[in-house]
């Protein structure tokens, strides 16, 4: 029998497209869908793009729990509570909210709000494939990384692995649905078209989350983060400049042979000799990344793009699911990465 999987809180964008991943997902089987509104009607009805004709449910733990495994798709504070019944079942989950994601929760508290199963945090693993590939394969909770710091991990992990950044500053710009299916002020079409504008300064939610996993890569740096609303539906760039240490690499040859030795072997990492553009990943679980040595100023500049609801989101979570089942990483979420794009300048 195929594993089984249930996803809760399918009605939003990246509950939606998760759901839709697993519907035609070869490995998978999809039981059932939860959602906390929209409750009686298709998945297809709200989302017709998606072509998933499987019933929204109001949640009953008892019924909806008897699977191999789960995607918690519920916003922070909201998830963990859920999540610890899934846990308690012998239920593998990938939690798609920020409430597993940071190790400490008192650095959790300080950012978001009191921790709603401490104890969980210690056997929660961060679900960035890229980084911690052979721990997901025996994991039981995934926490599924943020939209903007899957970008920039995986733009910056091969410099904060070599010991390269003294400082960083990270320009980050996401599409409307970065912000979810509720339509907010700023996120609407008459604020957004034709418009660009920064939010979260000066202490955005996801800067801890970058800050631990480039610490654990050996760069204990205080990031400028500073996103960005675009007026797309969806993608994500970031743009990140980096003051390097003392030794640092000096021309582009050996910044692009620094990449291509930490990526030779990485089915969704693009590098490209150009700066990317979010149309370039856009529906695929690939980070396309791009990176350039400043001669004048001294500092290295590394592009990473990826779709904000695929690889920063909904397939990402596949893909970890992928691992922690034993199946081929990219089964259900391909294309893996263009053969053409691995030259860097």
């Amino acid at each position: 029998m195929p594993p089984s999987v249930s996803v809760f809180g399918a009605a939003g964008f990246t509950g939606a497209l998760t759901a839709r991943l697993l519907h035609r997902h070869p490995s998978f089987e999809l039981r059932s869908l939860t959602a906390r509104s929209d409750q009686g009607r298709h998945l297809d009805e709200l989302y017709p793009q998606h072509r998933v004709p499987v019933l929204l449910e109001e949640l009953d733990v008892d019924r909806h729990a008897e699977v191999d495994a789960a995607v918690v798709a519920y916003p922070h504070g909201a998830a963990a509570p859920l999540v610890a019944e899934l846990r308690a079942r012998g239920v593998r989950v990938v939690d798609l909210s920020a409430d597993f994601r940071l190790h400490d929760a008192g650095v959790y508290g300080r950012w978001y709000r009191e921790h709603q199963a401490p104890d969980l945090l210690p056997g929660a693993l961060y679900g960035l494939p890229e980084r911690y590939r052979e721990q997901i394969r025996g994991a039981d909770l995934v926490a599924n990384p943020g939209c903007y710091p899957t970008a920039t991990l995986l733009a910056l992990a091969p410099l904060a692995r070599a010991g390269l950044i003294a400082d960083v500053v990270i320009d980050a710009k996401s599409g409307v649905s970065g912000a979810g299916r509720a339509p907010s002020e700023k996120t609407h079409f008459v604020s957004a078209d034709e418009n660009v504008g920064a939010y979260g300064v000066p202490a955005h939610r996801h800067i801890p989350e970058i800050e631990q996993e480039l610490g654990a890569l050996g760069a204990d740096v205080r990031v400028t983060f500073v996103p960005h609303l675009v007026p797309l539906d969806q993608g994500e760039l970031v743009s990140c400049y980096v003051t390097p240490t003392a030794g640092a690499p000096t021309d582009g040859d050996e910044l692009a042979a620094l990449y291509a030795e930490a990526y030779a072997d990485e089915p969704f990492i693009e590098l490209a000799e150009k700066p990317p553009g979010v149309r370039d990943v856009r529906e695929t679980n690939i980070c396309r990344i791009s990176v350039h040595r400043d001669p004048r100023t001294g500092r290295v500049i590394v592009f990473g793009a990826i779709d904000n609801l695929w690889k920063g989101a909904a397939s990402q979570a596949v893909q970890n699911l992928n691992l922690m089942f034993g199946l081929p990483e990219d089964e259900g979420i391909g294309p893996t990465r263009s053969r053409t794009a691995q030259v860097l300048a």
